[in-house]
């Protein structure tokens, strides 16, 4: 007769409570920022006749392109462009927030993961079950957002140089992309409304579309989860195969039926840990030492990263951009004129103006020294003959 395994109850507190009230000061904090952001553009639709209120730096994390090119330009020359400095440092914080923990910022702080659970969990109490869609559609789908991340980086660091990076940086388009983007959901258009409206239903019954499916940001930090020394691994000798654990999981990731979690959808939310009923089977471990890292640590750990870099990028000065307010003023009276280059032919003849240009401010640059390098010769010779 076959002995049976004695089975320890986990009795670990879990940690989705503690998840959700992060998740919910973090979009009360975004909710916050486009309250100050909606008075700062009320200031200049009053073309300077309001009360002026200070732009919020923090809109910058709503500029992710804008972001993730700062960031290039910065660890190409070292040099931090003062267009949209919070946006590069928000990035950056991301970005580490990843590296350490996985896709850790999509479950714990980004605010459209937030709504996407909250839709989520709407969803499932209507359908009282999660709706999974077929592999043969799913896998597909899945690759969708990595096509859309292929083709930034195909834009920005195949098609464009550095100096069409600065250029593009430079440009009023750039400096005024947050203002852009407000207007664009402020002015909302009948087709735009009707593509979030059907996201929103397609989010009721997928859990997590938007994310899952067409998200470039959650595609690229996906990709750094890998380099996450932390993972997710299951004891398959203490394990009882209950399956609570897949079916916890958000992302509908079989983990019952692996090792170690090595996906790029994981979202570190911890769901299928704390669902696991016996104690030390699926736990978050440091794959080195083979250590468990409590559920604690994570979501303190996620919290300082993001403070910390934030934080650092305020005490240095490099939080607030420098455009003026009257440089605003100007810039809103042309806003509708300024565009920004859309698709690949585009993008290379921007590429090609900006290397122009720049050649020709060199040229003039190297004229105008010439002239005064002649200019002081000549005054030299002639104080020479004077003597």
């Amino acid at each position: 007769m076959k002995t049976k395994k004695k089975i320890i109850k986990n009795i670990e507190k879990p940690i989705q409570k503690y998840r959700f009230l992060i998740q919910l000061c973090f979009a009360a904090l975004c909710i916050w920022i486009g309250y100050d952001f909606f008075r700062f553009a009320h200031f200049l639709e009053m073309n300077g006749n309001a009360e002026f209120f200070n732009r919020p730096p923090g809109v910058d994390g709503f500029l992710p392109i804008s972001s993730m090119m700062s960031f290039y330009y910065f660890i190409s020359t070292g040099i931090i462009h003062p267009a949209h400095p919070a946006g590069m440092f928000i990035f950056l914080a991301i970005v580490l927030a990843s590296i350490v923990f996985g896709k850790s910022f999509c479950s714990w702080l980004c605010p459209i993961g937030f709504i996407s659970e909250l839709v989520g969990d709407f969803g499932e109490k209507i359908f009282k079950r999660k709706l999974k869609l077929p592999k043969w559609i799913d896998i597909p789908l899945r690759s969708l957002k990595y096509f859309l991340l292929g083709f930034l980086l195909y834009a920005v660091f195949v098609l464009m140089d550095l100096v069409a990076v600065k250029a593009f940086l430079d440009s009023p388009y750039n400096q005024v992309a947050d203002l852009k983007m407000y207007y664009f959901f402020a002015d909302i258009s009948k087709t735009t409304l009707i593509v979030i409206g059907s996201l929103f239903v397609l989010s009721i019954f997928i859990r997590n579309f938007w994310c899952r499916f067409l998200c470039p940001y959650g595609a690229l930090l996906g990709l750094f989860s890998f380099l996450s020394p932390n993972k997710i691994k299951r004891n398959p000798v203490t394990c009882i195969d209950c399956g609570l654990c897949a079916k916890a999981c958000p992302s509908s990731i079989k983990v019952d039926k692996v090792i170690t979690v090595l996906s790029d959808e994981c979202n570190t939310c911890l769901s299928c840990v704390d669902a696991c009923p016996v104690e030390d089977t699926l736990d978050l471990k440091f794959i080195l030492t083979k250590k468990k890292i409590s559920k604690k640590i994570v979501a303190i750990g996620v919290v300082s990263i993001f403070m910390a870099v934030t934080g650092f990028a305020m005490i240095t000065g490099h939080w607030q951009n420098n455009i003026s307010k009257d440089e605003y003023l100007v810039h809103y009276k042309l806003m509708d004129t300024y565009g920004h280059p859309t698709g690949t032919a585009a993008v290379k003849e921007f590429d090609k103006n900006a290397e122009e240009k720049n050649l020709q401010n060199e040229s003039s640059f190297t004229n105008k020294n010439a002239k005064k390098n002649y200019s002081n010769i000549n005054k030299s010779s002639f104080q020479k003959r004077t003597n």
